[in-house]
């Protein structure tokens, strides 16, 4: 089954930046769109940003937008969420989660996503 593994989370200052990753060891994630979310505490989970299996779309929640870009590498089998201009209330647990679908279209709505991953923490405060 596949199963996913989110790398990258960490503490940081205002203003800084992360990079997260996403891996599916033995998988390949070319065929499914994939998506970032998170959960801060006592917080419900949101949609932070999703990209297609083709990699010809992606979308952005609002309180990321022009901050945040996701990417996809498919020569190594990884997907990357780069975090800019970092606010403490990007502090969260952020998961990864996997959905088979082909094409350019991608969803922000967890309930698409079969697979999951157990997330990484980031921390921005100073």
């Amino acid at each position: 089954q596949l199963q996913l593994v989110e790398s990258g989370g960490g503490l940081v200052q205002p203003g800084g930046s992360l990079r997260l990753s996403c891996r599916a060891p033995g998988f390949s994630l070319n065929y499914y769109a994939i998506g970032w979310f998170r959960q801060a505490p006592g917080k419900e989970r949101e949609g932070v940003s999703c990209i297609s299996s083709s990699g010809g779309g992606a979308l952005y929640g609002d309180s990321v937008k022009g901050r945040f870009t996701i990417s996809r590498d498919t020569v190594n089998n990884t997907l990357y969420l780069q975090m800019n201009s970092l606010k403490p209330e990007d502090t969260a647990v952020y998961y990864c989660a996997a959905e088979m679908r082909h094409g350019y279209v991608c969803f922000l709505n967890q309930d698409q996503y079969v697979f999951w991953g157990r997330g990484t923490q980031v921390t921005v405060s100073s």
